[in-house]
């Protein structure tokens, strides 16, 4: 996905930054300098007794904070970090440490708790801080950075908690409100309205990858550095997100996780440790203007079937190459992310209805997403790529290439090694039939491949 130079955003995460730049940009890892922030603290003092407060002022607003309130909690990323020594001109290195604030909402009585991904990537050590002041080592049960959502595990029992609750029936204007550690403000209240629901955002890690998922929640509820992680409430104390964003240099532009794909996630990171990728056997592509002519598509956005795989749960539902789906779950499809997106809502094995364009006519079908067959991921990779891989030397050497092969038109020859695949390091062909699955939901690959001494990132097509 590529920016209009007059538009370019950037993802803010929970950590503090020191510079915010003009771009939308990861809240800085643990593994980035923070400012100095105000330590979080529990609230002083009691809050005053219902007799003691008129009831005009006891608004629905107060009502939910004083609901969820003790649920969300103040988190404190610390990693190692080793840097450039500057006074050897980069010759020798040096350790320090650094901290990331992120916020977090405890979601069960025995200490889970839900927050975002980037809050607690690469730390070492993580301290959770509850309202009453008291502070627990956290461990992360599961993390996904596509999702952007972790899940961590403190050793407490009946703790004050808040599941996540229904993002399908929120209303466009209706009042939200966002609790959270905004530059190490603890347990901080804002109020707005729920802007927009379907929200794209650009592409994190410089461009690399594209984004994935397309139903983020805009509000204009105030979202700063360390508000990540946090939850997005409606009056009825629904939990209905999980902040996650804002765009720097704008006012009032804040997004959040929607609550239904969140419970999907986590349920996938408390059982797997990881969101489990879906098989659908279905190869889209967005569909645009340009493409809708070259395939003689009756409208110019949707997502183009390019190809159905045999025997693929798609192919049992009835789907055909040159299918443009325009809608997915009663939700109008523009580009393949949001068949994806609608996938990766429901429960695995939950069928959803597509409508779709066949021809001059319009099919309905019922389909899926399955978890994937053992083995699929390697597959595809040679299916795709024309390669095939072995376990060789603590790494994965090419072992085959086929002539005339995508791999090989790239110049890839045997005994080069894979390293990484879309930023992940591997140490084993599991890992990369995982990423190869991964990758397919976005149509691409990306490989860190090693020739000698020399390294270089390589993108194919899935």
């Amino acid at each position: 996905m590529k920016y209009a130079s007059s538009a370019l955003v950037a993802l803010v995460s929970a950590a503090v930054a020191a510079t915010v730049t003009a771009l939308v940009i990861p809240c800085p890892a643990p593994g980035e300098a923070a400012p100095a922030a105000a330590a979080p603290q529990a609230v002083a003092g009691p809050p005053p007794s219902a007799a003691s407060v008129p009831e005009v002022r006891r608004t629905p607003v107060v009502a939910v904070v004083e609901r969820v309130s003790p649920a969300v909690v103040n988190i404190a990323a610390e990693a190692i970090v080793r840097e450039a020594d500057p006074f050897f001109f980069g010759f020798r290195s040096r350790q320090r440490r650094a901290q990331s604030l992120g916020s977090g909402l405890i979601i069960a009585a025995n200490g889970v708790v839900v927050t975002n991904a980037h809050v607690v990537d690469g730390a070492s050590r993580i301290v959770v801080n509850t309202l009453d002041g008291r502070e627990l080592e956290a461990e992360v049960l599961g993390s996904d950075r596509d999702a952007d959502l972790a899940v961590l595990k403190v050793a407490a029992n009946g703790l004050p908690h808040v599941a996540l609750g229904d993002s399908s029936d929120l209303l466009i204007g209706e009042t939200v409100v966002a609790i959270g550690n905004p530059f190490g403000l603890s347990h901080t209240v804002t109020a707005g309205t729920l802007s927009a629901r379907g929200r794209a955002l650009p592409p994190r890690r410089g461009g690399e990858l594209e984004t994935r998922f397309t139903d983020f929640l805009q509000t204009d509820a105030s979202i700063n550095p360390g508000n990540s992680g946090g939850p997005l409430v409606n009056l009825a104390g629904d939990v209905i997100g999980v902040n996650t964003a804002i765009i720097s240099g704008a006012n009032g532009i804040g997004f959040a996780i929607p609550a239904d794909r969140a419970r999907r996630v986590v349920d996938d990171l408390l059982r797997f440790g990881e969101l489990q990728p879906l098989w659908t056997g279905l190869r889209l592509l967005t569909l645009d203007p340009a493409l809708a002519r070259e395939y003689e598509a009756p409208v110019d956005h949707g997502a183009l079937v390019y190809r159905v795989y045999p025997d693929s749960p798609a192919a049992a539902a009835g789907f055909e190459a040159g299918d443009v789906i325009v809608s997915v779950g009663d939700q109008p499809v523009a580009a393949r992310e949001d068949v994806t997106t609608a996938l990766y809502t429901v429960a695995a094995g939950s069928a959803l209805g597509f409508e779709l364009l066949r021809g001059d006519g319009r099919e309905r079908l019922r389909l899926a997403g399955e978890r994937p067959p053992e083995g699929l991921g390697l597959d595809l990779f040679e299916q795709a790529l024309g390669m095939r891989l072995e376990e060789a030397r603590g790494a994965l050497a090419v072992s085959r290439i086929s002539a005339g092969g995508v791999a090989a038109g790239r110049g890839l020859a045997r005994g080069d090694l894979v390293l990484a695949a879309n930023g992940r390091r591997l140490q084993n062909l599991e890992e990369l039939g995982r990423e190869v699955l991964r990758g397919f939901d976005r149509g691409g690959l990306l490989l860190v491949v090693q020739r000698g001494r020399y390294r270089y990132n390589l993108s194919f097509a899935l």
